[in-house]
């Protein structure tokens, strides 16, 4: 770090430091699982930085430096709200209807939101930061993030450090001012908490960036069915053990029949929506559609939420509809 930001230049700082925002901040929002909270605590990391610039004395690079800050900046927030993933009370099928309910083992994390993929492309420019790889579909998708929300900070801190970014564990514990024996503590047991919260052929999944040929024609097949309130259609595209979750509500609905049971209401009868609009995109490296919906006498459609798709040998296995709040954050208008 130069002697101009020491000295206190802003301008001098700002190039310093903005060139690592986008990594800090896909880093910020794996500890915290909000895309909201990772905005904010990335300012707050670029804050205390700037409170602490006579400090660093050179003994890491600047990288080092922002990641620590940021982590224990995440850390400080995470001992200031202790979110913790909840139990939910299923809606089951019961004789052709969703009224019966099962308390089944299923947790929700309300505070996940998506992350755009327009912003993962890539973190950091590559003659900036070499080691700084575009970010793996395994490390962003939806399914991890709120698999790593099940543990503890300072685990899931060491899990990100190690398994994510790949620190070496005496850099890890440099961070984390702690040892190197608990950080491989830390790391053994968080390992063995997030297998037990992945979905079981999770490690069957491709680890592309990009999205499939596959991936694209099953949400093509999506768009057109529901702008055809076709639900024999959309059945066909769900597994039958495939799951629908809307966080931050408490709504889990768990196979393929309670789904179409759930969504029938808003696609067929009189109080279905009928004029949709759809826009196809990107999150955390899944495919995802933004929805728009028009009602009788309205000239314009309105931001309804958006569908992220986790597709498996051509099959929809999991839907996770998230608020239109969401839609800026992807280049996204409430209405059009």
């Amino acid at each position: 770090m130069g002697d101009a930001v020491r000295a206190g230049d802003e301008r001098a700082f700002a190039e310093l430091t903005e060139r690592h925002r986008r990594e800090l901040q896909v880093h910020c929002y794996r500890m915290l699982g909000s895309f909201d909270d990772a905005e904010d605590l990335v300012q707050e990391t670029f804050l205390r930085a700037w409170r602490k610039r006579e400090s660093f004395q050179g003994r890491s690079t600047v990288r080092a430096w922002l990641y620590r800050i940021a982590t224990n900046a995440c850390l400080d927030f995470l001992e200031r709200h202790n979110r913790q993933p909840r139990q939910l009370v299923v809606p089951t099928l019961s004789h052709g209807s969703v009224s019966g309910r099962t308390a089944l083992p299923q947790v929700e994390v309300p505070w996940l939101q998506p992350y755009p993929d327009r912003l993962l492309e890539p973190v950091a420019p590559p003659d900036v930061e070499p080691d700084a790889a575009l970010v793996a579909k395994e490390t962003i998708e939806l399914a991890f993030l709120a698999a790593i929300q099940h543990l503890p900070p300072r685990q899931r801190a060491v899990l990100i450090l190690r398994d994510v970014l790949g620190w070496p564990a005496t850099d890890t514990a440099t961070l984390l001012d702690g040892t190197v024996a608990a950080v491989n503590s830390a790391l053994q047991r968080a390992r063995a908490t997030l297998k037990q919260h992945l979905p079981e052929r999770r490690m069957e999944w491709p680890a592309a960036t990009d999205p499939s040929q596959e991936e694209r024609a099953v949400l093509q097949r999506y768009v057109e069915a529901t702008e055809r309130a076709d639900l024999s259609a959309l059945a066909a595209l769900l597994r039958e053990d495939a799951r629908f979750t809307m966080p931050p509500k408490p709504t889990w609905f768990e196979g393929r029949d309670a789904i179409i049971e759930s969504w029938t209401p808003a696609m067929v009868g009189p109080t279905a929506w009928k004029d949709w609009y759809h826009v196809p995109t990107r999150a955390n490296r899944q495919p995802a559609v933004a929805c728009y919906v028009r009602g009788p006498g309205r000239s314009r459609y309105q931001a309804l939420g958006l569908d992220v798709l986790r597709i498996e040998g051509g099959q929809i296995v999991e839907i996770t509809a998230f608020l239109p709040r969401i839609f800026p954050a992807f280049g996204l208008p409430l209405s059009r």
